[in-house]
This record gives structure tokens, sequence and C-alpha cells, in this order.
């Protein structure tokens, strides 16, 4: 790693970080006409995903939530930029969290919590959630990410990930952590984002989600299963401009009494209702349905 390109961008990345979110918005508002109106940063890509998933809306509603959406998008940078210098107190503020409290019930029953989430909002405030949980120093509160092929950009992202003392977890090697956790008798809640793209060779079903055809990772499910940790869904709604909603939902405290794929399955449809709701904030910009079902 380039140690000195590192703390360069680190430095950059800082600068802004300084600054009120209200300024912030205000480049915020400049960049969204750079990436929408002069760059068209994978504009075909968000459309093509908008009109499939949205076939009864008119083109004039789909125009308007793709530039609301690219409006969130270029807020979402700014925001998590923000995270390098954000007071813990303000920070709860901005993203507050409901029923709260089902997680500490079952960290004191000496239960772990899978916390399923989507691309929605903004995920990386979602961290925040450390603030809220009080636990002891038995207890990992963390989020499992996918690490960046850029080394420099991933060092700085977990950097920021790890804001307010959130412990984050390499996709391939969560599990191993998991039983190393499990070994030491420690509890964990950790957020899994499940609604990217799988890989081909990633353990997968095909569901229904946004009128398509859809593949869903079902990695998490079975973590779930193995550890016996209760599963919650956490639906993430946006109050107004910088200031966020997060609900923690049941989905099952018990995944072995579930049948199989039952827990994906109503995961992609909680978050398929928070996507209606407010489809702006979704991550149109991402291929999801690069994959296509098979015939058979």
């Amino acid at each position: 790693m380039n140690w000195f390109l590192y703390y360069i961008i680190y430095a950059l990345c800082f600068l802004p970080a300084i600054l009120p979110l209200r300024a912030l918005y205000f480049f915020s508002d400049i960049v969204f006409f750079i990436v929408y109106y002069v760059v068209g940063y994978r504009k075909k890509i968000a459309r093509k995903n908008l009109l499939l998933s949205f076939p009864d809306k008119s083109p004039q509603e789909i125009r308007a939530i793709e530039k609301a959406f690219y409006h969130q998008f270029c807020d979402s940078f700014f925001e998590t930029l923000k995270l390098l210098n954000m007071p813990p107190a303000r920070m709860k503020r901005h993203f507050v969290f409901k029923n709260e409290e089902l997680i500490r019930y079952f960290l004191k029953q000496g239960k772990s919590v899978v916390l399923l989430l989507g691309h929605f909002g903004n995920w990386e405030w979602a961290a925040s959630l450390a603030l809220w949980i009080k636990a002891d120093e038995n207890t990992v509160l963390g989020q499992v990410y996918r690490p960046l092929r850029n080394k420099v950009s991933d060092r700085l992202f977990l950097h920021i990930r790890k804001s307010f003392h959130s412990v984050c977890f390499n996709k391939y090697d969560v599990y191993r952590e998991i039983v190393k956790m499990q070994k030491a008798e420690q509890n964990w809640v950790l957020g899994f984002m499940s609604d990217q793209k799988p890989a081909p060779n990633n353990p997968h079903i095909w569901v229904r989600f946004l009128n398509r055809d859809t593949a869903a990772l079902t990695g998490t499910e079975k973590i779930a299963r193995h550890t016996g940790a209760a599963v919650c869904y956490l639906d993430v709604k946006k109050i107004k401009r910088s200031f966020y909603e997060g609900k923690i939902k049941l989905i099952t405290d018990n995944p072995a009494e579930t049948q199989e794929f039952e827990i994906t399955r109503k995961y992609m449809e909680l978050l398929e209702k928070t996507v209606l709701r407010d489809p702006a904030c979704y991550l149109w910009t991402h291929n999801r349905w690069k994959h296509k079902k098979p015939d058979s």
C-alpha cells in the first residue's frame, strides 16, 4: 500500500469533514449537477433498473425518482465523509434507532443477533447503532464488509466504518471470526447487507423483488442457522435531509424452527417494502440484476 498517498487522501477527506453538514450539502448540490448532467454516472443502469422495477410509472415519475436518487447518492457521499468528524451525541440526533431494546433483550439472554439491512438511505451511518446499544465488554458490535480492490480506498473506508467503535469483518473471513467469538463465549451483533448481486458461485435462491426475478444471497441465513442467532431487519426511513430513522424488526428469534430460505425471503420482502416507501433512497446504480434466472 502507498502509505504516503493514503495520508494525502485522508487529509483531503478530513478537511470537508470539518465543515457543518449545511456546507457539505452545498458542495453536494454542485457534485450532483456534475455527476447527473455532465458525467451521467451509470445513468443508463439506474434508469433501466427504475423502468423495469416500476413499469406502471410514467416517464416523468421515473425521471423524478432518478434525479432524487442522484441527489441522495451525492448527499450520502458527503455524509459518509462527515463520519471523520462527527461527535457521537450529534450522530445520535441524525440517525435515530427505534425498538433497539429488542437487541438489548437478546443480548441479556446471551443470544447473538444478525441484523439485516440494505443499500438504502445512508447505510454507513447505520454503524452508529453501537452508540445506542450499551453492550458489555463481552459483546462485539460490528458489520460485515466487502473489501475494495483499491488498497488505499479500502483502508480509508475501513477507518470510516470503525467510527463509534464498530468492528469490521471481512465477508470472506466472517464465519471464521464468528466461530472464534462463539468459542470465547462472546455475544455479537453483526450488520449484514445481503441485497448485493451474488457471484455465480455464491449460494443463492431466486425471488421476486421489485417486479423482477432476483438472485438473493442465502449465506447470512446459513450463519444464523448454524449459530442460533436471532435475526432482525433494520427498516431505514429518511425523515429529511441528514436525518434518518432505523426501526429494528424481528424476523425470527429461532432460525432452526423456520423453513429453509424463509429468512431470506422475509428479508427481501421487508426490504422491498422499504424501497417502495421511498424509491429514491435505494442504490439504483448497482447492476443488481446483471445475472438472469436460468430457464430451468
